[in-house]
């Protein structure tokens, strides 16, 4: 009779470190169709874990802060279905620049990965809200729902420059620290634990993530027209009034984005490959 033994042996870090150079070079190295259509992908799961939040927020009676937590966990799925599920998400590959700074990935190839993985996962991320709202989802406890997301895309595009490019840095900070302990897994539970509690910290402590933003925003500006959600969600034309597509560019697409970079390439790639990576030459 064999016996089987239960392990929690987990990759070390200088391990973990090998592996996102070695898995990088081959995201950088894929055809730009699949590399695209793998982004879409991505940016369809992590709209559906900023649908599902949305429900997970809408009158729930827990106050703010449990809310936030409760929203946070069940947003978990949009990152546990990239990892597990295979698709290519910007925000996470930003810990290419590990590869890229130990010379094995060229500055070109880094920049059209994540050309093509950005635009892909807008074209994800939008077109599920497209779905979400020819669903009329947003109609479910009377309008409730839609109220909701109503209010998430008006408080979004309401801060200035520097709140929101802040909120992105420690956002993919959290997001790629939920991607780089993923590679110390060596099974499935490993990976969903170890995604789990940095994702729910971030969506808890309000960060902005930029391909999250491109489901919560537009539905909002697919709902700003619809008087009954307005009215539910207690909005003004004053609060409304960032709520444009030029709103969203500008007051959070661009700063949340250039947050998320730094967040993920100086506060986690580049610590990480200094530590485990950089040839330190001998005395």
């Amino acid at each position: 009779m064999t016996e089987h033994v239960f392990s929690v042996d987990a990759y070390a870090p200088p391990e973990m470190a090998q592996r996102v150079e070695t898995v990088g070079l081959a995201k950088a190295n894929r055809d730009a169709a699949t590399m695209f259509a793998l982004a879409v992908l991505a940016g369809a799961f992590i709209a559906m874990g900023g649908n599902v939040a949305t429900i997970a927020f809408t009158n729930n009676g827990l106050g703010y802060g449990m809310s936030r937590l409760l929203g946070g966990l069940v947003f978990s799925l949009g990152l546990l279905l990239v990892i597990v599920g295979g698709a290519e998400l910007f925000t996470g590959d930003n810990l290419m620049v590990m590869a890229w700074a130990s010379g094995k990935l060229s500055t070109s190839r880094l920049l059209r990965t994540w050309a093509i993985v950005y635009l892909g996962n807008f074209v994800g991320g939008f077109s599920t809200a497209v779905g979400v709202y020819l669903s009329r989802q947003w109609t479910f406890d009377a309008y409730h729902v839609g109220a909701t997301a109503l209010k998430i895309a008006a408080a979004k595009v309401s801060d200035d420059f520097l709140s929101v490019f802040v909120l992105g840095v420690f956002c993919n900070a959290l997001v790629c620290l939920a991607v780089w302990l993923c590679f110390s897994a060596r099974t499935t539970t490993d990976k969903i634990l170890a995604i789990v509690p940095p994702i729910t910290a971030f969506v808890a402590a309000g960060f902005e993530h930029s391909i999250a933003n491109m489901y919560f925003i537009p539905i909002g500006l697919l709902l700003r027209g619809h008087q009954r959600v307005v009215e539910i969600a207690g909005q003004n034309i004053e609060q409304l009034a960032n709520l444009t597509w030029s709103g969203f560019v500008v007051n959070n697409l661009v700063p949340v984005t250039l947050g998320n970079l730094f967040g993920g390439t100086v506060m986690v790639a580049a610590v990480y490959w200094f530590i485990y990576l950089r040839r330190v030459s001998k005395p």
